[in-house]
């Protein structure tokens, strides 16, 4: 694939933003306007509200309206991030592609794993990379237990339950609240992508999945507001994920039962609502998780509490920055949201 060659290796990545809603300036904005491997020169929206929050808080970004606004400088670029609602990332990554540009493309990729596979296609005939933004590989809680597998603290892992959930009755006020299925939306692609993808990170291929949604939304016909998973791994291992948006009571984070030992942690990570706040990545406080949120290790009667990792969605761009200089593998590789995205279509057939 394909690298910045030459001086352009040595240089800051010119980067745009596309979209300045949640994902684009709580997430990627601040990550790469904080990383010297970057500049931030472009960012559109076409919100005027949007348009000037931006332009105060990047002075030195252009700000457009429009795609097409931002591919017309295409010439000034290297790198396209795509914040934007799924149903567009196709068209959008497909047209950053033609034009020659990196591309990073917000979970759960694309609305199909047919246009995933035909994006892929394309990115390695035109020699870019092709990412995908799986920012909760780098959660805190996370990074924890994949160091404590590592380390065989719990022994032989025989199930592992995992939860995202929330008390958000009122939606979110934005495309999540109407998209349909077809177009990317319900919690199981947008939670569903981060959760399937982490156990498969922990426990490796998937060999049987099923699962369940239901709607609890004013639209009867809407899309799923509460998803459950169960993945059988290749290993053995039998992952159990639950997403679900209207909780009045929230289960543990993580719930993982071994032969040895269990680990058991509540709680979300702090990145998103730290970033959101204004903080940024360079601050000594960033990533860490609240000592109420550490997870515990052990048996019943004897249980001791894990100091966690450091969150560290900055990862993600550091790395993308060694990909595109030739120094080493993507962050993501889009194979792995490919997968991600089969077990998702399944569910949703059978459903």
């Amino acid at each position: 694939m394909g690298t910045l060659k030459g001086s352009d290796a040595a240089a800051p990545i010119r980067t745009a933003v596309v979209g300045f809603g949640i994902s684009g300036k709580v997430f990627h904005a601040p990550l790469i306007g904080a990383a010297p491997d970057y500049s931030l020169d472009v960012i559109v929206t076409a919100d005027p509200d949007r348009a000037a929050e931006a332009a105060s808080r990047y002075p030195h970004a252009r700000v457009v309206p429009t795609p097409e606004a931002m591919f017309a400088l295409a010439g000034e670029l290297d790198l396209v991030v795509l914040g934007t609602p799924p149903l567009t990332h196709f068209d959008l990554a497909a047209s950053a592609i033609a034009r020659g540009l990196h591309v990073v493309v917000d979970k759960p990729f694309v609305t199909t794993s047919t246009h995933g596979k035909e994006l892929m296609s394309r990115a390695s005939d035109a020699g870019v990379q092709l990412t995908v933004f799986q920012n909760r590989r780098w959660d805190a809680d996370f990074l924890t237990l994949q160091k404590l597998l590592t380390e065989g603290a719990l022994g032989e892992v025989r199930t592992f339950e995992s939860r995202f959930e929330w008390w958000r009755p009122e939606g979110f006020g934005n495309w999540r609240d109407t998209a349909a299925v077809a177009a990317g939306g319900g919690i199981l692609n947008d939670l569903g992508a981060h959760l399937i993808d982490q156990a498969i990170q922990l426990f490796g291929p998937v060999a049987a999945s099923h699962g369940e949604t239901a709607t609890h939304g004013p639209d009867p016909d809407g899309a799923d507001t509460e998803a459950f998973v169960s993945l059988l791994h290749e290993s053995g291992v039998r992952s159990r994920l639950w997403m679900n948006g209207m909780a009045a009571q929230v289960g543990p984070r993580f719930h993982v039962l071994g032969s040895e030992a269990g680990y058991m942690k509540w709680g979300l990570d702090s990145q998103e609502p730290a970033l959101a706040a204004g903080m940024t990545p360079s601050d000594p406080a960033y990533g860490a998780d609240p000592q109420t949120h550490w997870g515990t290790l052990g048996v019943d009667g004897d249980r001791q509490p894990i100091v966690p990792e450091p969150g560290a969605y900055p990862a993600f761009y550091t790395r993308l920055a060694a990909a595109l200089r030739g120094q080493g593998p993507l962050p993501v590789d889009p194979a792995e949201s490919l997968e991600v995205l089969a077990v998702i279509e399944k569910i949703h057939a059978l459903a």
